[in-house]
């Protein structure tokens, strides 16, 4: 997802110096393609709460035995990578956010008002 991700910006950055002429047709995927990396984070958010859970459970097992702080140390090691993850999912999308807002104000008031009449 990280690569198919800074793909898609690389590809939109690229397009926003080079192209000129814009249509509704690149703010309409544009929005496609956010709608799908906001499920991708949401998603991503529910995993990292639930092996934060997990985590904290097996902590609280580990006072009771030992036994279980190697599930702990395995789940922890799993959580930071997954925090890690969703901060990059995160930030990612939020910069498309920024990247839609540029690519709005390029494109000819007329077709943003037709894109609103719908």
């Amino acid at each position: 997802m990280r690569k198919y991700m800074q793909e898609f910006i690389q590809k939109i950055e690229k397009d926003l110096e080079n192209k000129k002429d814009y249509s509704g047709k690149e703010l309409s995927d544009l929005l496609e393609k956010i709608k799908f990396f906001q499920h991708e984070r949401l998603i991503h958010l529910l995993v990292t709460f639930f092996f934060a859970l997990l985590t904290l459970i097996f902590m609280v097992l580990g006072m009771v035995s030992y036994l279980f702080l190697i599930p702990f140390a395995i789940l922890i090691v799993f959580l930071i990578f997954y925090v890690i993850h969703y901060f990059y999912l995160e930030n990612s999308v939020q910069y498309l956010y920024k990247l839609y807002d540029e690519l709005k104000v390029k494109i000819p008031k007329t077709v943003v008002k037709k894109k609103k009449e719908k």
